[in-house]
């Protein structure tokens, strides 16, 4: 069973919510709150798998919610949802430690879907997803990035094999593609990512995406 806290201002948008996540059973809702720092309190109390963070609320916004809950170094994993395609804070987010990033208006089934990803740690958003959003985002990175790419610690411990991987990550590739563009099997991908995750401390493949960006090892097409 996953466990959710559901945090949104917009009190028919919450029962909307709760509604769609009570009539399916893999998943609980076993809190609401209205604001961030009301999601910050009941997330420490509650330890939810997964909070449904609205991206926009008035006084602590989604994103320093999701710092503070982040940053408590708890289980729970931060999904935001946002009203529109293309929302100035979302990469900020992502930056902020959340896991994953819908619309509101994503048909409930992959917003169930992207719940479960969430909650398993696994591809989290999907990389399709995550290629499109970044390409939104193209515009709203600092023009620096096409500039010689930065050198970071975390760099070094990866093989140049898993430096490559690295890169595909953050160009949006599946472990599919990615096997097909080196010529291995899928199965020796994933352990590739996940020796990447491991070894540059990000807790998923969206925080791998965030770094090969901000040290300009990938850029939206």
């Amino acid at each position: 069973m996953i466990t959710v806290l559901v945090v949104e201002d917009q009190p028919l948008q919450r029962f909307g919510f709760r509604m769609l996540l009570e009539s399916t059973p893999d998943t609980e809702v076993v809190g609401e709150a209205e604001n961030g720092a009301d999601a910050v309190r009941r997330a420490t109390e509650l330890h939810p798998d997964v909070v449904l963070m609205d991206i926009r609320m008035p006084g602590v916004d989604g994103i320093e919610a999701t710092r503070r809950i982040v940053a408590a170094g708890g289980r729970s994993r931060i999904l935001m949802l946002t009203t529109f395609d293309v929302d100035r804070y979302a990469f900020a987010a992502l930056r902020a430690g959340a896991s994953g990033f819908l619309l509101k208006d994503t048909r409930p089934e992959e917003l169930l879907a992207g719940i479960r990803a969430v909650a398993a740690g696994d591809a989290v958003i999907a990389p399709a997803l995550t290629r499109r959003l970044l390409d939104a985002f193209a515009d709203r990175l600092d023009d620096d990035l096409c500039g010689p790419t930065w050198e970071d610690p975390r760099l070094d411990s990866l093989t140049d094999r898993e430096r490559e991987i690295l890169v595909a990550i953050g160009h949006g590739l599946t472990n599919g593609e990615i096997a097909q563009r080196f010529t291995l099997s899928e199965s020796t991908v994933k352990t590739h990512v996940g020796r990447v995750l491991a070894k540059i401390g990000a807790r998923d493949r969206i925080q791998a995406v965030t770094l090969a960006y901000d040290l300009r090892l990938a850029r939206p097409n």
